[in-house]
């Protein structure tokens, strides 16, 4: 590689943390450190003026986190790669960080010599996962989906109404929609909850908290109906 060839900004809001990691990149010719910044707003900004190659995102900061951080920058400047940077592994940081943009997570236990590959990485746009982010994200994958995920708005909003006991043309009424494209609806839930009849799709509903017990029904015409007494 060329002598200062990847320009490296440090975002972390502990300055012990910044001046370490600023004094271990100067020793390697090829890492250029550019810039440092304290907390995600001030990432984002600092990204704007100095265009690095490679960013390494703490996450736990104030005024704006590095979940949120990595998002702006990835939208802002999609070439930019972020390298992730933290003491913690759970599973919905790890998730979240990934979809905001990040394309590697390290914690900070991570040996120097990894974490330099991994700067190189991200560089070249290679992903380096920390084992404890990559068992997350496979955990994630792995986890079978909740009941009803699938369901629209629009069918979350029949369901309802079915649970409250009316029928396809009630229905039709209160949606002001046809009394086809209730049936239409009613047969995707059916299919979605894996039930048969309206009846086990209420038990399902009920059962996963879908519905709600005592919330009475919309009437989309101007009033609220009358709940009637089907729980």
């Amino acid at each position: 590689m060329d002598t200062n060839n990847i320009r490296v900004l440090i975002v972390d809001d502990q300055a012990v943390v910044r001046s370490g990691l600023s004094a271990f990149l100067a020793v390697f010719e090829d890492l250029n450190l550019v810039g440092e910044a304290a907390n995600g707003l001030e990432a984002v900004q600092r990204c704007d003026e100095l265009l690095p190659d490679v960013i390494i995102m703490d996450l736990m900061m104030p005024e704006m986190d590095g979940v949120e951080a990595t998002r702006e920058i990835h939208a802002r400047h999609p070439e930019v790669h972020i390298l992730v940077l933290t003491s913690f592994p759970e599973e919905d940081l790890v998730q979240k960080a990934m979809q905001a943009g990040a394309i590697s997570y390290l914690l900070k236990n991570t040996a120097a010599a990894d974490l330099i590959a991994a700067v190189r990485d991200a560089y070249d746009g290679r992903p380096t996962l920390a084992p404890e982010a990559t068992q997350a994200l496979i955990r994630a994958v792995s986890l079978p989906k909740p009941v009803g995920h699938d369901l629209t708005a629009r069918e979350l909003e029949v369901l309802e109404l079915v649970a409250h006991g009316l029928s396809n043309l009630e229905i039709a009424e209160r949606l002001v929609v046809s009394r086809s494209t209730v049936k239409f609806h009613v047969s995707s839930i059916l299919a979605k909850l894996s039930v048969s009849t309206r009846t086990e799709a209420v038990t399902v509903a009920l059962q996963y908290n879908l519905v709600h017990k005592n919330k009475a029904p919309v009437d989309y015409r101007g009033a609220h109906w009358r709940q009637t007494p089907h729980f």
